[in-house]
């Protein structure tokens, strides 16, 4: 069996698919070409990447905007909101380079960049995951707990900025595999950005130990989180007695479903392809793996477009920023007076509104449920 596809896995080996796409022998003389999966490729996951990356922004760009101008993180939830968002924001800015790797075929790019890329690839996702774990734990000590939480919430909030650092460095630490193991070389005689290992067994034994992280900290662990906190909120959304819990509770089921939908399909591939690695498999069932493997990939990735809709703009005040927002927008824009106001005091009464309802409203309010 020729060496070289074990001895070269690619950043996508581990998080998507691209060394799936090389040609490479059976045995001892059938050659699998997999020239229809890169066809495919070269079409579909450029456009996809391209609009994941349009609306993307878009939305977590309004998000850091609310609250760089709009919305003051008063709540841990609102500082792993702004945080998410940034990460997402960062993981969507590689996305390009990828796209141009997939259309075109190659690694277009120096070295460095393939690096920085993969690398922040890489810790933006496990941030984003990480983080949606601790919105999860921060709603279910705010609902759930809510008699006993005032001095834990008021003592994390004073902590805040360690704590999304804490989980920075640990996205860090669990990533930083990329940053050694990912360079641009030749293969096949294309350039590719992919990490290379010196053997067979360094490289099973490290994509398999990269395989389990994805899988525990971008999925299991969110997920059991997710499912823990957000059933013991739903119960207690049920037995108290508020208008809005029903509305809560709708929201909390589609976080959840969407969630699933977005990443379990990805995750089940991985699962299969960890079981596999160091396994003989046939064409037909590599060829499988590489289109189920793309497809459930572009799915995981749309969960940062939604994020900023199901985590912040689906709460009532957080429309009203964003209202705000398209308001100034459109008067900066036309630099005119809008209703009888000018820009400037347009802009001083909203900062005056936000910061008198911010002195009503409550802490322990979610900015995804009210």
């Amino acid at each position: 069996m020729n060496e070289e596809p074990m001895n070269s896995s690619s950043f996508y080996d581990d998080f998507t698919e691209v060394t799936s796409s090389t040609d490479y022998f059976i045995g001892d003389a059938v050659l699998c070409v997999m020239e229809e999966v890169r066809k495919f490729t070269t079409l579909f996951v450029p456009v996809a990447y391209s609009l994941i990356c349009v609306f993307g922004l878009l939305g977590n760009i309004l998000v850091v905007i609310t609250f760089a101008f709009y919305k003051k993180a008063k709540s841990m939830t609102d500082v792993y909101l702004l945080n998410m968002a940034i990460a997402d924001i960062l993981f969507i800015l590689t996305l390009p380079f990828w796209a141009v790797n997939h259309a075109t075929g190659s690694w277009k790019f120096s070295n460095i960049m393939c690096k920085l890329t993969t690398g922040i690839y890489a810790i933006n996702f496990n941030c984003g995951m990480l983080l949606l774990t601790c919105i999860s734990l921060d709603r279910y000590i705010a609902i759930v707990q809510a008699t006993k939480s005032f001095r834990l919430r008021t003592w994390t909030l004073a902590y805040s900025k360690m704590i999304c650092l804490m989980v920075w460095l640990f996205s860090i630490i669990i990533s930083i595999s990329t940053f050694v193991f990912n360079q641009k070389y030749t293969i096949q005689g294309r350039d590719v950005c992919e990490a290379k290992y010196h053997t067979t067994s360094e490289a099973v034994k490290w994509k398999i130990l990269i395989l389990v992280l994805q899988l525990l900290f971008g999925f299991f662990i969110p997920l059991l989180f997710m499912i823990f906190c957000y059933m013991f909120i739903v119960k207690t959304l049920v037995q108290a007695h508020n208008s809005k819990r029903h509305k809560a509770i709708r929201v909390i089921i589609v976080v959840v479903l969407v969630f699933l939908v977005c990443q379990v399909p990805h995750n089940m591939v991985l699962l299969v392809v960890a079981s596999n690695i160091g396994r003989l498999r046939s064409c037909s069932d590599e060829k499988l793996i590489s289109y189920t493997r793309s497809v459930t990939e572009v799915l995981a990735f749309l969960h940062c477009c939604l994020n900023p809709v199901l985590y912040a703009f689906i709460g009532q005040k957080f429309r009203n920023y964003f209202l705000k927002i398209m308001k100034d927008l459109w008067c900066m824009g036309k630099k005119h007076k809008l209703t009888g106001f000018s820009c400037s005091k347009m802009h001083s009464e909203t900062y005056i509104s936000r910061q008198t309802s911010e002195t009503y409203e409550n802490e322990n309010a979610s900015s995804f449920t009210m």
